[in-house]
């Protein structure tokens, strides 16, 4: 039953006749046609474009255009789901690296492959089994770090004020002994490179990370729930970092 005819850079909406479910169907639908709530015939509502991912050269230029020095650090992240989640959000929000340490699963895992969409090619990345190591030679080297955690010491996220961004041109920054890429030139370019880190799910960020941070901040929580999932947090804190940008 399913619909050979339809392209891959489009979808229908379509309605069951027979229990009114209203659901979108896109090339590859394991039900194709039929209600996938009660298998009954259905029909066409309106059919529309897709956007579509970008092609297999167009991760590359856009490793070129980031250029902001801003990386991500996974501390210990116990789900391949929330890692692919974030890298995906670091390559919309156009982080230059992720550090991935300690049990945190790479970005060749089958499950971050998943949720990552292609972000785990787009967004530079590389393994360090001990994450404070790394830190110490990240501010060694003029790295500012922030992290994301509930902590005495933190400050609210609307209170993030890395970005003082200045018309410097990037100066091809890159770490000799931690594998950061070598950042071109853009207009706008944060003063000093930065790494929000992010810590296990159950845990958060270690200790010893967060002695070596320059600050910590957290999200404020308005329902029951102490916090939010993880790949969530990252999203909203990422968002914190780039909307102080000048030409957002």
């Amino acid at each position: 039953m399913y619909n050979n005819h339809m392209p891959d850079t489009s979808c229908e909406i379509r309605q069951c006749e027979s229990c009114g479910l209203r659901y979108p169907l896109a090339h590859g639908h394991p039900f194709g046609t039929r209600c996938p709530a009660c298998r009954g015939n259905t029909r066409i509502l309106l059919s529309r474009p897709l956007v579509a991912e970008p092609g297999p050269a167009a991760p590359f230029k856009r490793k070129e255009e980031r250029g902001k020095n801003v990386a991500v650090l996974l501390d210990n992240i116990r789900s391949a789901w929330n890692v692919g989640s974030i890298l995906r959000s670091a390559d919309g929000f156009g982080f230059s690296q992720a550090y991935l340490c300690g049990i945190t699963p790479t970005a060749d895992n089958e499950a971050v492959i998943k949720t990552a969409l292609g972000a785990q090619d787009s967004v530079p990345w590389s393994y360090h089994k001990d994450a404070v190591k790394l830190v110490k030679g990240l501010k060694v080297e003029g790295w500012k770090v922030y992290a994301l955690e509930d902590d005495p010491r933190a400050l609210p996220i609307s209170q993030f004020t890395n970005y003082q961004f200045t018309n410097y041109q990037s100066t091809n920054y890159q770490s000799t002994n931690y594998q950061s890429t070598n950042h071109q030139s853009t207009k706008y370019q944060s003063p000093h490179p930065s790494v929000l880190m992010i810590g296990n799910e159950v845990t958060g960020v270690d200790p010893e990370l967060l002695d070596l941070c320059d600050k910590i901040f957290y999200i404020p929580m308005l329902g029951e729930k102490k916090s939010f999932n993880v790949a969530i947090a990252f999203g909203i804190a990422a968002y914190a970092l780039s909307a102080q940008r000048p030409d957002n």
